[in-house]
Protein backbone atom coordinates (compact mmCIF):
# COMPACT_ATOMS: atom_id res chain seq x y z
CA UNK A 1 0.00 0.00 0.00
CA UNK A 2 1.46 3.54 -1.44
CA UNK A 3 1.65 6.18 1.62
CA UNK A 4 -0.29 8.92 0.41
CA UNK A 5 1.28 12.93 0.75
CA UNK A 6 0.03 15.53 2.69
CA UNK A 7 -2.31 16.82 -0.23
CA UNK A 8 -3.90 13.81 -0.83
CA UNK A 9 -4.63 13.06 2.46
CA UNK A 10 -6.20 16.35 3.09
CA UNK A 11 -8.06 16.04 -0.03
CA UNK A 12 -10.05 12.85 1.29
CA UNK A 13 -10.27 14.09 5.29
CA UNK A 14 -12.70 16.29 2.99
CA UNK A 15 -15.10 13.68 3.38
CA UNK A 16 -14.48 12.93 6.81
CA UNK A 17 -15.96 15.46 9.56
CA UNK A 18 -13.53 15.74 12.30
CA UNK A 19 -10.64 13.58 11.15
CA UNK A 20 -7.41 15.67 11.20
CA UNK A 21 -3.83 14.72 9.89
CA UNK A 22 -1.50 14.89 13.16
CA UNK A 23 1.89 13.20 13.42
CA UNK A 24 1.77 10.98 9.95
CA UNK A 25 -1.70 9.38 11.30
CA UNK A 26 -5.48 10.97 11.06
CA UNK A 27 -7.08 11.01 14.38
CA UNK A 28 -10.53 11.98 15.82
CA UNK A 29 -12.10 11.98 19.40
CA UNK A 30 -15.28 10.75 19.83
CA UNK A 31 -17.38 11.26 22.93
CA UNK A 32 -20.33 9.14 24.35
CA UNK A 33 -23.14 8.78 26.73
CA UNK A 34 -20.76 6.76 29.37
CA UNK A 35 -18.26 4.08 29.49
CA UNK A 36 -21.00 1.37 28.59
CA UNK A 37 -21.68 2.57 25.06
CA UNK A 38 -18.14 3.53 24.17
CA UNK A 39 -17.25 -0.02 25.05
CA UNK A 40 -20.29 -1.26 22.92
CA UNK A 41 -19.11 0.99 20.02
CA UNK A 42 -15.42 -0.02 20.38
CA UNK A 43 -16.29 -3.45 20.10
CA UNK A 44 -18.06 -2.90 16.92
CA UNK A 45 -15.11 -1.33 15.25
CA UNK A 46 -12.78 -4.19 16.15
CA UNK A 47 -15.03 -6.50 14.60
CA UNK A 48 -14.66 -4.20 11.72
CA UNK A 49 -10.81 -3.68 11.89
CA UNK A 50 -10.30 -7.83 11.59
CA UNK A 51 -12.57 -7.76 8.69
CA UNK A 52 -10.33 -5.25 6.92
CA UNK A 53 -7.11 -6.71 8.43
CA UNK A 54 -6.22 -3.31 9.96
CA UNK A 55 -5.84 -2.30 13.32
CA UNK A 56 -6.01 1.31 15.35
CA UNK A 57 -4.60 3.04 17.65
CA UNK A 58 -6.88 3.65 20.49
CA UNK A 59 -7.60 4.93 23.67
CA UNK A 60 -10.34 4.84 25.61
CA UNK A 61 -10.83 7.20 28.82
CA UNK A 62 -14.68 6.72 30.67
CA UNK A 63 -17.04 8.00 27.71
CA UNK A 64 -14.27 9.08 25.26
CA UNK A 65 -12.30 7.22 22.23
CA UNK A 66 -9.63 9.21 20.50
CA UNK A 67 -8.66 6.63 17.49
CA UNK A 68 -5.45 7.27 15.42
CA UNK A 69 -4.94 5.79 12.24
CA UNK A 70 -1.89 5.03 10.10
CA UNK A 71 -0.33 2.11 7.66
CA UNK A 72 2.83 0.69 9.93
CA UNK A 73 4.13 -1.36 7.10
CA UNK A 74 3.92 2.20 4.79
CA UNK A 75 5.20 4.27 7.61
CA UNK A 76 2.01 6.83 7.36
CA UNK A 77 -1.42 6.99 6.09
CA UNK A 78 -2.62 4.97 3.40
CA UNK A 79 -6.16 4.49 1.76
CA UNK A 80 -6.67 1.72 4.05
CA UNK A 81 -6.77 4.31 6.78
CA UNK A 82 -9.12 6.26 5.06
CA UNK A 83 -11.23 3.15 4.33
CA UNK A 84 -11.65 2.38 7.95
CA UNK A 85 -11.72 5.80 9.19
CA UNK A 86 -15.22 5.70 6.73
CA UNK A 87 -16.42 2.79 8.46
CA UNK A 88 -15.85 3.91 11.62
CA UNK A 89 -18.00 6.56 10.51
CA UNK A 90 -20.58 4.23 9.48
CA UNK A 91 -20.13 2.51 13.32
CA UNK A 92 -20.78 5.60 15.09
CA UNK A 93 -23.35 7.24 12.96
Amino acid sequence: MKKMNTNEIEEALKNLSGWALKNDMIEKSFTFEDFTATFATMTHIAFECEKQNHHPNWENIYNNLTIKLSTHDADGVTQKDIDLAKSIEEIVG
